[in-house]
């Protein structure tokens, strides 16, 4: 594992650790992070985000939101569904 995770609603912090991948609904198509990616901003549709911690996946309903990957660090700002 080595992505710093954190999902940040208007309500609380909903997610923060480490985890082996991030699938997020993207507005131009889904897409997975994984170690090393290249930096990125992107918006979030309705959908789901999905991440791997010590193989196990975990879901969290959006109806939207932003997404920021810079040096292993993956910062998602949603809106629970």
């Amino acid at each position: 594992m080595s992505l710093r995770l954190k999902i940040v609603s208007p309500e609380k912090v909903e997610f923060e650790g480490l985890v082996d991948s991030v699938l997020v609904p993207g507005t131009k198509g889904a897409f997975e992070i994984l170690n090393n990616h290249a930096p990125i901003i992107s918006s979030l549709q309705t959908g789901k985000v999905e991440y791997a911690v010590n193989g196990v996946r975990n879901q969290i309903q959006i109806t939207g939101g932003f997404v920021e990957v810079q040096k292993n660090v993956v910062s998602l700002c949603v809106e629970i569904a």
